[in-house]
Order: structure tokens, then sequence, then C-alpha cells
């Protein structure tokens, strides 16, 4: 378990308006977080960025001068701040904007009105996040774990790479399409998959049923990461001989919990 407490969180929120402020703010003081600086408007965001790196930044969707997303793109090209957790919190509900948000990196989307159970666990997800505490896995050592890591999104890939990282994990090798995998895995050997499922050429499902049906690999555990909950979906994925599923945003804890379902059995 982790010592870092929410007291200790420093925060940059960006929202321009100021009734939503205040709402935000005191719904983050309920949890013992109050170390907030605030910025109305993208070019404000930048500017402060420049001076302090927060260890958590917490954005509406829509700004004066842009969008959280073009701000959220500008943050992870650039190597000073590229690590920061990423928070948005958005009435938005269409599908397709919240979609390229979940493909991004993000630690957590929180919709507007969230509740203090959503924000409690946005929270210990950012926490986990910025712990990295190794797992201790029975049958593994996590440092020489094999992992290769299948996603399109540069950004997404970035964010598993650094939450399985956070856990231990050093070796991983990183795919950005299901049939540049297979390539891989006709030459390489590993002890986890961790796959998206949205894919162009070979999506997730696809590079699943490749494993299960390999003489090779049809023993590798398989954990798939997908945006869309919807049951039919996820039946479907389950039937491709996946071993668990995770949602993006990839959350650091949920991940540990089934590293060891998957590895050790618990």
């Amino acid at each position: 378990m982790s010592d870092f407490s929410p007291s200790e969180l420093s925060i940059l929120l960006i929202e321009p308006s100021p009734t939503q402020r205040k709402m935000i703010i005191s719904s983050f003081e309920s949890e013992n977080v109050d170390n907030i600086d605030i910025a109305s408007s993208k070019s404000d965001a930048l500017a402060k960025l420049d001076f302090y790196q927060p260890d958590l930044i917490v954005s509406s969707l829509y700004f004066d001068d842009g969008t959280s997303l073009e701000l959220l793109k500008e943050i992870r090209t650039d190597d000073k701040l590229q690590n920061i957790p990423f928070m948005l919190i958005s009435s938005e509900t269409r599908r397709a904007q919240l979609e390229e948000f979940k493909q991004s990196g993000v630690v957590a989307i929180l919709p507007k009105p969230f509740t203090i159970a959503n924000l409690h666990t946005a929270i210990d997800a950012t926490i986990d996040l910025l712990s990295e505490e190794e797992i201790n896995l029975e049958h593994y050592d996590v440092q020489s774990l094999r992992v290769l890591v299948v996603d399109d999104s540069p950004l997404a890939l970035k964010m598993i790479n650094r939450v399985l990282s956070g856990l231990g994990v050093v070796h991983m090798t990183n795919a950005n399409d299901g049939s540049k995998a297979i390539s891989i895995l006709e030459n390489e050997n590993f002890d986890l998959v961790v796959t998206d499922y949205n894919m162009p050429e070979v999506n997730g499902a696809e590079l699943a049923e490749y494993i299960r049906n390999s003489s090779q690999h049809a023993h590798i555990p398989v954990l798939m990461v997908s945006s869309d909950a919807g049951e039919t979906h996820l039946s479907h994925v389950a039937q491709s001989g996946v071993d668990a599923i995770v949602g993006k945003p990839f959350a650091p804890d949920e991940v540990k919990k089934l590293l060891y379902k998957l590895l050790d059995g618990d």
C-alpha cells in the first residue's frame, strides 16, 4: 500500500467557469486535496506549466482558446511535462469525443456532475500511478517478466507502459497493431500480452485468437484493454480467448489485481 496521501498532491485545475471551479475545488478539499492552482484557459495553463510541474492536471474539455485534448497532446510532446497524470472532467456524453480521451492515456474521466465516490476512485488511480509500487509475484520475478504491449494509439501505449513500469515490469516490447504483434510473436516468446481491442488490420480479438491457436504461444495470458464496456462487445471479446479485460482509462490498481490473477492464479 502506498504511503503517498491525497493531501500531498499538487494539482493544476484548468476550468474557465468560476462557478465550476468553486464546485470542483470544494469536492477535492472534501478528499483532503487542497494544494490546487488554477488556470482558466489553454494558454494560461501552458504558462503556469512553464514554471512548475504539478502532480496532476485536472481539466474541463473546452476553453475559449482550444480544447483539453489539444492541450494534452502538447503536454505529451514536452519532455518536462509528458508524464504528468491528466484527469478530464466534462459533461460531454458523445462517444466519439470521449473515445479520443480514452485512447489518449488519461488517468480518469469524470462526468459533470461527478460524485465523491467518482472522485475518490480517480484520486486513488492517480496516487497508484505516482507511487510506482512493485508487485511481488509468487511464480515470476516481475523484473524478468516479458510483456508484449499492443496498441495503435501512441499516447495509450505510453500510458500502459508507464503503469506496467510502475508495477516493476522492465522488459516490454511494443507493437502498434495486431499484425505487427504477430510478426514479433513469430520470433520471440513472452510471459504476458496486453493488447488494445480496436486496431486496424488485426484487432485485439483476432490477435487473441491467433495466440490461442498457436502451439508455441497458446499458454500466454492475454489481457485485453478496451474502451467499450457494452455486454455484447465484452461477450465477443471473451469468446476470442482473452484471459481478462480491463477498461480505458488503464487503472493501476485494477491492473495489479489482474496480474496477480493471471500470473499467480490468485
